[in-house]
């Protein structure tokens, strides 16, 4: 069974990459067969720490449309319809702004002319190889593209099948955040006791409970100022799975491009709670299946 867990944090700098791409080398040594993907294409990091042997570069493309003059009748129904402001109803043309089309294909079933088609538009690319035993996969968004979520959504469809799959999600809880953790049997929250830590975490278990998908928590640089973030977990019966300690060693490794499980022993062994924390909850998640039980 292909289950997907995605690591995912209501801000940026909290350690995110960090913990995708050591669970992606601790459980590929452990033999599973392991797929990282980085979702995060505006910024895509994961490779610095992994060194992939890149085998494979292939464009992304979204589709956009494009109208026939001959037949548009000057309706105005597509332009009404389009809440994105990507199509522009003129008294003598219609205007397109492809760079804002989310490419649902709403404006072409509205139509009542036929005078509307879909053109392919290629808004980045897509990366695949090897690190080592860990398949790998990145998305890289072209300078100047508004929206990431198509590029997301072609990159998860060009994925290979995989026991495993680790989704490296962009920081925030918008739109690329919630395309890149869709359908994902289970999320890591990764926050760090700060102030602004604290409050992008309630933003994300606010928008992890709108999907109605199971998640739990790991604090990183624990140490700092726990408190009030343990009483909002506590208040909130959020499993906290792993509390990753605030170390200088850490982010010296992480300056050097080094996956922290490769130099720090103490560390490999804190990552290995973590991995069988999660992996207790995914065969839970495959036992309910077998029998029938909702998760």
């Amino acid at each position: 069974m292909n289950q997907h867990v995605a690591i995912a944090s209501g801000k940026g700098g909290t350690g995110k990459t960090t913990i995708a791409a050591n669970l992606a080398f601790l459980w590929a040594r452990l033999g599973r067969q392991v797929l990282y993907v980085d979702c995060d294409v505006e910024a895509p990091n994961g490779h610095i720490f992994l060194h992939p042997k890149i085998e494979q570069r292939l464009p992304a493309t979204t589709t956009v449309p494009q109208i026939a003059k001959d037949l548009c009748g000057l309706c105005g129904r597509c332009g009404s319809f389009c809440h994105y402001n990507a199509l522009l109803c003129l008294p003598d043309q219609v205007l397109t702004f492809p760079e804002l089309c989310h490419g649902c294909g709403g404006c072409i079933r509205l139509c009542p002319h036929q005078a509307i088609s879909e053109v392919p538009r290629e808004i980045g690319r897509i990366e695949m190889g090897t690190a080592g035993s860990v398949n790998f996969a990145s998305g890289l968004l072209n300078i100047g593209e508004a929206m990431s979520p198509p590029l997301i959504r072609s990159l998860k469809n060009s994925l290979i099948e995989s026991d495993l799959t680790i989704i490296d999600a962009p920081p925030g809880t918008s739109c690329p955040v919630i395309e890149s953790i869709r359908h994902c049997d289970y999320t890591l929250l990764v926050t760090e006791p700060t102030p602004f830590g604290l409050n992008d975490l309630q933003l994300a278990v606010e928008m992890l409970r709108a999907l109605d998908q199971p998640f739990g928590v790991v604090i990183n640089r624990a140490g700092l100022d726990d408190r009030p973030l343990l009483d909002y977990c506590l208040k909130e019966q959020l499993p906290i799975l792993a509390q990753l300690p605030d170390d200088r060693r850490v982010a010296e490794a992480y300056s050097r491009g080094e996956l922290v499980c490769s130099v720090l022993t103490d560390f490999q062994q804190l990552f290995a709670a973590l991995l069988a924390a999660v992996d207790m909850v995914l065969q839970q998640k495959k036992a309910n299946l077998t029998t029938g039980r909702a998760s």
